[in-house]
């Protein structure tokens, strides 16, 4: 259900923006939203090289770029040098593994409920508040 919902919202998004819903497109949109470990770019590759024997690297790239421009992807930053994808679009947070770069949602109320700092307040217009956390997960932290 959640899924269904979420491509109707990026078939009207792309219908308005004028975007063209290639089949491409719509497969790297739907391995992205049925991923729950923010991929990189080659990971996507990997994954959708058997359905789409014809896809480039390069295009993965375009697309995830030109999603991200239209709000339809968020560009995960973490520490590693290849850049983190994800679909999900409702507020979150995120916590990242220094060692082994596992990426873990979470729900916290507090930072989007809270005030920002006097120093901020005059900066512009906030869109997004979001935190991330920076440590090692159970895992790596037994090791």
């Amino acid at each position: 259900m959640i899924l269904e919902k979420r491509l109707q919202a990026f078939e009207e998004v792309c219908r308005k923006e004028g975007l063209k819903m290639t089949h491409q497109r719509l497969e790297i949109y739907k391995e992205l939203l049925n991923s729950h470990d923010h991929p990189t770019v080659e990971k996507l590759y990997q994954r959708l090289l058997p359905k789409l024997p014809t896809i480039s690297i390069d295009t993965i790239y375009r697309t995830l770029t030109t999603l991200e421009q239209h709000g339809l992807v968020v560009r995960v930053q973490s520490q590693e040098s290849q850049a983190r994808f994800e679909g999900k679009m409702e507020e979150h947070h995120h916590a990242i593994c220094k060692k082994c770069g596992k990426i873990t949602d979470f729900y916290w109320e507090f930072p989007e409920e809270a005030d920002l700092p006097d120093e901020i307040l005059n900066w512009g217009k906030i869109f997004r508040k979001n935190i991330t956390l920076h440590g090692l997960c159970a895992q790596c932290s037994q090791g």
